[in-house]
C-alpha cells in the first residue's frame, strides 16, 4: 500500500463510500471534508475494507496485518467515529457508516478538539446547502428515503377514532431498544459554528441512538452518552413542548437513530422547504384535517410547521397536503383545537429491517451488484439467503429490476420457482 499517493488515497476512499447505496457527490469540498476526518493512512486503509459487516480476521486479511494488529487499528477507527463495531452471537464485527446518518454527523455530535470544528462545519454547509449535489441524492435518489417521520403521539392518542401501529410510535422504538445513546444534535451544533443559532433555542441533547450504534458511540471517546428508557422519554417529551418533528431510519424494526428536529436547523427539513413539493424524507401515515368553523385564523399552525405547508389565507388555515410531514405539531400548537389528525387515504410502506430498505434501495438505484459482491462481503451462504429472501418478497417489478442488475442464473431460477409456486 506504500506507493498510493495521498491523493489517490482520498480518491479511492471517495470510490468506496460511493459503493454504499447512499454515496457523496466527488466534489472539491468532499475531498476537503475527507482530510479533515480522515489522515492518509486511514483514508488508505479504510477504502480497501467491505461495505457490510466484517470480522476482525477479515480486515487484517486486507489489510496483511495480524490479528491484533488489525483489531488496535480498527478500535482507533471507532475511537474517531469513522467505524462502529457490534457484536453478534458474540463475534466482534465492524462496519463503516454511511455518510448520513453516520460518521459525516458523528464528527458533530460531542465538541472534540481533535479537529477543527468550525471549519468542517463551513465545509458541511457549502457541500450540503449550496453544492446541494450530496443533499439531492441523499434525499430524492431512489423512492425509498432513508429516514421517516414519526407523529407526535399525545395529539394523535387525543383524537377519536384513530389507532397508531407498534412501528409509528416513537415511544415504542424507545421502550424496544436494548442500548440507548443521547448527543449533541449535529444541526444546531453545526448551526451555531456558523453563526446562526436555532431560532427557538431548542436544546443540543436530543440525538437518540439505538442498539449496537448507541453502544459503539458510548464505548469511543463519549460520541453519544447511555441512558435509561425513563430519560429518553423524557427528552422525547421535552422535544414536544419545543415542537420539533421527530424523524428516525425508515424501517419498522430496530431504526438506528431517531432524531428530535427543529426546521431552521435540521437539513432533512430545510430540504423539504427547497424542494417542496418533493418529500424528502417518509411522511406518516396521517394528515391534518382543518375544521373551517373552529378555525380562528390565528396563525399558530402555520408559526410552528417546520416545512411551511400552513398558511392563512381569508382569514382561515389552508394545508398544502403535497409539502406536510403528518408530524402533527400544527394540531398540538391550535388553541381551539381545528385541526386534528386524520388516516392518510393511501398508507406509507416502511421496510421492515435495514436489510430490506438497502435492498430495495440498492435496486431502485442500480447498485445491487455492489451490495451483493462488494470484498466478498456476502460470500456466505446465510448472508446471500438473507438478501435473496429480500428480493424474493419484492413485488415482481423490483423482482425483475433485481434479476437485471444481478444477472444471475441462480436469481432467475429462485424467481422462477416462485411465479410456479403461486
Amino acid at each position: 500500500m506504500g506507493h498510493i499517493t495521498s491523493k489517490d488515497a482520498y480518491k479511492s476512499l471517495e470510490e468506496r463510500i460511493n459503493l454504499f447505496t447512499q454515496g457523496a457527490a466527488p466534489t472539491e469540498t468532499l475531498y476537503k471534508i475527507l482530510e479533515v476526518l480522515f489522515d492518509e493512512k486511514e483514508a488508505r486503509m479504510m477504502a480497501l475494507l467491505p461495505i457490510r459487516p466484517f470480522t476482525v480476521e477479515k480486515a487484517a486479511k486486507i489489510w496483511g496485518l495480524s490479528g491484533v494488529e488489525a483489531e488496535k487499528f480498527l478500535d482507533h477507527l471507532c475511537d474517531k467515529a469513522l467505524m462502529v463495531d457490534s457484536y453478534h452471537n458474540g463475534v466482534r464485527k465492524f462496519v463503516m457508516p454511511p455518510p448520513m446518518a453516520g460518521f459525516l454527523e458523528f464528527a458533530l455530535m460531542r465538541t472534540r478538539g481533535d479537529i477543527d470544528q468550525k471549519y468542517l462545519s463551513e465545509l458541511y454547509h457549502q457541500y450540503m446547502s449550496v453544492e446541494e449535489d450530496f443533499i439531492k441524492d441523499l434525499f430524492f435518489a431512489t423512492e425509498t428515503r432513508f429516514g421517516r417521520v414519526f407523529v407526535q403521539e399525545p395529539v394523535l392518542m387525543s383524537s377519536k377514532g384513530n389507532y397508531i401501529l407498534d412501528y409509528e410510535r416513537a415511544t415504542h422504538i424507545i421502550e424496544s431498544a436494548e442500548y440507548i445513546g443521547v448527543g449533541t444534535c449535529y444541526c444546531r451544533h453545526k448551526a451555531y459554528h456558523l453563526g446562526t443559532p436555532c431560532e427557538i433555542d431548542a436544546p443540543w441533547e436530543v440525538c437518540l441512538t439505538f442498539d449496537n450504534v448507541a453502544r459503539s458511540l458510548a464505548a469511543h471517546n463519549d460520541y453519544a452518552r447511555l441512558i435509561d428508557k425513563s430519560e429518553a422519554l423524557d427528552i422525547l417529551a421535552k422535544s414536544y413542548d419545543y415542537n420539533l418533528v421527530q424523524m428516525g431510519e425508515n424501517v419498522r424494526e430496530h431504526p438506528s437513530f431517531l432524531c428530535n428536529c427543529c426546521g431552521c436547523c435540521c437539513e432533512g427539513l430545510q430540504a423539504a422547504r427547497r424542494f417542496a413539493p418533493m418529500q424528502p424524507v417518509a411522511t406518516t401515515n396521517y394528515i391534518p384535517a382543518i375544521g373551517l368553523d373552529k378555525c380562528v385564523g390565528c396563525g399558530k399552525c402555520a408559526k410552528v410547521c417546520p416545512v411551511l405547508a400552513l398558511s392563512i389565507k381569508e382569514g382561515k388555515a389552508v394545508l398544502d397536503p403535497e409539502i406536510c410531514l403528518g408530524c402533527g405539531v400544527c394540531a398540538r400548537n391550535c388553541p381551539t383545537k381545528a385541526i386534528q389528525l386524520e388516516r392518510r387515504l393511501v398508507q406509507i410502506i416502511t421496510p421492515v429491517n435495514s436489510t430490506h430498505r438497502f435492498v430495495v434501495q440498492a435496486i431502485e438505484k442500480g447498485t445491487l451488484q455492489n451490495l451483493i459482491f462488494d470484498n466478498q462481503a456476502f460470500a456466505n451462504h446465510r448472508a446471500m439467503a438473507a438478501v435473496f429472501k429480500v428480493i424474493l418478497d419484492l413485488p415482481p417489478l423490483k423482482q425483475a429490476l433485481a434479476s437485471k442488475q444481478f444477472k444471475s442464473v441462480y436469481l432467475d431460477r429462485l424467481l422462477s420457482a416462485k411465479k410456479k409456486e403461486k
